[in-house]
């Protein structure tokens, strides 16, 4: 897989988040604990990168902590 193309979307309405690499759509994530899941599922080895704080993961419409949909 190609890892500089992994892209975590603007969310939602329902403040969902896409996440892709390249034309791949890898899973819908809902916080962030989803997305480290997709990318185990990807096969993305995550004990060489921060999942929050990587340069190959693009996060669009807001960081890591931007989960407009969540209600605690």
């Amino acid at each position: 897989m190609d890892y500089s193309s992994i892209v975590v979307h603007a969310p939602g309405l329902d403040g969902s988040r896409r996440v892709t690499a390249g034309d791949e759509r890898l899973g819908i994530a809902f916080h962030l604990a989803d997305v480290v899941k997709i990318l185990r599922r990807a096969d993305v080895d995550l004990d060489e990168i921060e999942v929050e704080e990587s340069d190959i993961i693009q996060w669009q419409g807001g960081g890591p902590d931007d989960w407009p949909g969540l209600r605690e």
